[in-house]
């Protein structure tokens, strides 16, 4: 259960990322949203960053939901001991590159929660399971920039790893590999 909680937080994070390399698709420039916390709760949770950029339909209304190209990898994260932990049997999450999932990985990134997503921008996020050894493969994926993250429960089943997030390009029938570690 705990596994599924930690993989729906993911997706409506997920559910709109853009480029964090400063930089938009076709050239706009992107900049790094202001936190406002709306304060943390009892149990430590970190605080809930209110969203900034407004749900982008007409974006959205563009992109294809389906199309023919793989994304293809593996999740790893290298823990502060130097050890290598394997995402086995966790979900990746595949999101097309939006200004409005910038804000959500900019915030994401820096260790905080936000707003859940707007619905409409789930339409369009893919998930991968990873198997054992933590290979995941996603078929079906329009052409296009996504980001590709995910997280590895940590021993003890407690808590997760930060987010591991790529950016990929992907073409129309094209394979990417993508190296999901951190």
């Amino acid at each position: 259960m705990r596994q599924w909680m930690g993989v729906v937080l993911l997706g409506l994070l997920l559910s709109g990322c853009q480029s964090l390399q400063g930089m938009l698709p076709g050239g706009g420039e992107t900049s790094r949203p202001t936190v406002i916390e709306r304060g943390g709760d009892a149990a430590g949770q970190p605080d809930m960053v209110e969203r900034k950029v407004a749900f982008p339909a007409e974006t959205y209304a563009k992109l294809d939901k389906h199309g023919s190209a793989t994304i293809k990898g593996r999740l790893r994260y290298t823990d502060s001991r130097g050890q290598t932990l394997i995402g086995a049997h966790e979900t990746v999450s595949i999101a097309p590159a939006t200004q409005y999932s910038a804000e959500a990985a900019d915030v994401a990134l820096a260790g905080k929660r936000i707003e859940p997503a707007d619905p409409r921008a789930r339409e369009y996020t893919h998930y991968a399971e990873t198997d054992a050894n933590g290979y995941f493969v996603a078929n079906g994926i329009p052409a296009g920039v996504f980001y590709v993250a995910g997280s590895v429960l940590l021993p003890g089943g407690e808590s997760r790893s930060p987010l591991i997030l790529k950016q990929v390009t992907v073409g129309k029938g094209q394979t990417v590999k993508v190296d999901l570690s951190r």
